[in-house]
């Protein structure tokens, strides 16, 4: 069983139903070290292969060796602005698929369906695209080019499910269902229990192995059609995690947090403006971040004249910075946010008007009569009249239905899990939880936080599940 149904979910889905990948005879990996590994057992599937030799030595953008090797088999030198084709070719063995289901709370693509329609990805688009079916093909097939190599958040969404029918994958998916718990359970103790099915046709689907002693009971609703809820319970000898990091956005922890003016997501500013409610002649709206999601919020209400007031705790110049991280030419709307941080802080007048940037501060608090307070680094406070704030300082994922909200099983156990700081503490070539058997992490909650990479994660899982 799949716990969400986004990229992680879709690409682990593929690789169960028996699409099998392979070296392709002929083809040229740039990679030397790589290719003559590669050559050296042709007729024996990348799954069947050992991943960590295979992995051995890469290099790139992620610090999962096996997100960077099945990266590089996809896209071999796309770093280097290449267009090789992928060395892999893809086999439908269904003798080897693996029964399995894939619950989500929306249609397949996860939070790409929550995401703003017309937000542009911050990666090309061609590094959003699943196995076997490249992105800028299905794009083509629209009519549609990508916009600076890059695509929107609707037509990601809508290739996710595309992706999904075209592959057959739809029978394994179960849409519109929220889990509420995932825990161990002795075998013995269900056997003797009749469980109600999730799946119509799967006789085979819940067979539980005669080793197993032990086994995890998910349990969860389905939202009707009518808006009621429908409860299921399902065993299974595996989980996997694939939640993302969607969920819960981030607080402050400050006071006066939780008043009506004070909002944690980039949807209400856009609400706010398309009700009037604010406007060119508004009190500034404040923004505190310096993620790629506060800069969004930033060039919305740039574009619609809002005066911002920019708060955030970093030095402009802080490499840690997402914009110290970006090429300008891929870049230029948040290369421009970047400049503005620079250029426009409340020490000096800059060219931009309607903006004003306060670097190195932080909230002290916020007001009833929308007053808020900053603090600088040198203990400095200042007080802004505000019309409404937008705290846009990252997210966490939501883990409820685990024992302790997962918190055992992270990296620091003292801690939330945290994709950035503390993810789930997995093994690096099987994606299996250290600290559970049986249980599987993928995605933001593993580490690997871009759909480019997430693939590799998905490949371990499907390589570690044949293997059992």
């Amino acid at each position: 069983v799949f716990l969400g149904n986004g990229p992680s979910g879709i690409c682990l889905s593929y690789l169960l139903s028996g699409y099998i990948p392979y070296f392709k005879r002929d083809s040229l990996h740039p990679h030397p070290i790589l290719q003559r590994k590669l050559e050296e057992a042709p007729d024996v599937s990348i799954l069947d292969q050992d991943l960590e030799y295979l992995s051995e030595g890469l290099e790139g953008r992620s610090h999962s060796p096996v997100a960077l090797l099945f990266d590089t088999l996809q896209r071999p030198d796309t770093d280097f602005g290449g267009t090789a084709e992928s060395v892999l070719t893809w086999w439908h063995e269904t003798d080897r698929a693996v029964p399995h289901l894939v619950l989500g709370r929306n249609a397949p693509g996860g939070a790409w369906h929550s995401i703003e329609g017309s937000m542009i990805t911050l990666s090309r688009g061609e590094w959003m695209g699943l196995p076997d079916l490249p992105f800028k093909d299905w794009l083509k097939q629209k009519r549609r080019g990508l916009r600076n190599n890059r695509a929107t958040a609707e037509d990601i969404a809508q290739y996710y499910q595309h992706y999904v029918m075209k592959k057959g994958l739809q029978k394994n998916f179960r849409c519109g269902t929220v889990v509420t718990s995932v825990r161990k359970v002795s075998a013995e103790s269900i056997s003797n229990h009749a469980q109600k099915d999730l799946q119509e046709n799967s006789d085979s689907l819940w067979n539980l192995n005669e080793k197993s002693t032990e086994v995890f009971q998910v349990d969860g609703f389905f939202k009707t059609v009518k808006g009621g809820k429908e409860p299921f319970s399902v065993y299974a000898e595996n989980v996997v995690l694939a939640t993302g990091t969607y969920d819960s956005p981030t607080w402050l922890g400050v006071k006066g947090e939780n008043l009506s003016y004070v909002h944690h997501q980039l949807s209400a500013l856009e609400e706010a403006v398309k009700n009037n409610s604010i406007g060119i002649m508004s009190d500034p709206v404040l923004i505190v971040g310096a993620g790629l999601t506060a800069a969004d919020a930033i060039l919305f209400a740039h574009h619609c004249n809002i005066p911002v007031i920019h708060v955030f705790r970093r030095r402009v110049s802080d490499p840690g910075l997402i914009f110290n991280q970006l090429p300008k030419m891929m870049y230029p709307e948040y290369h421009k946010v970047h400049q503005m941080m620079k250029e426009q802080s409340a020490a000096c007048a800059g060219p931009y008007e309607c903006y004003v940037s306060l670097p190195e501060h932080h909230v002290l608090s916020f007001g009833k009569d929308k007053k808020c307070i900053f603090q600088d680094k040198n203990g400095y406070q200042k007080v802004y009249k505000i019309s409404m704030a937008l705290v846009l300082t990252g997210s966490n994922p939501n883990l409820s239905f685990l024992p302790n909200n997962g918190i055992d099983l992270a990296i620091d156990s003292d801690q939330p899990v945290n994709p950035k700081r503390n993810p789930i503490d997995v093994d690096p070539f099987t994606y299996e939880c250290t600290q559970e058997k049986g249980l599987y992490a993928l995605g933001p909650l593993a580490g690997d936080n871009f759909v480019r990479f997430v693939q590799g994660g998905a490949l371990a899982v499907a390589s570690s599940l044949l293997k059992k």
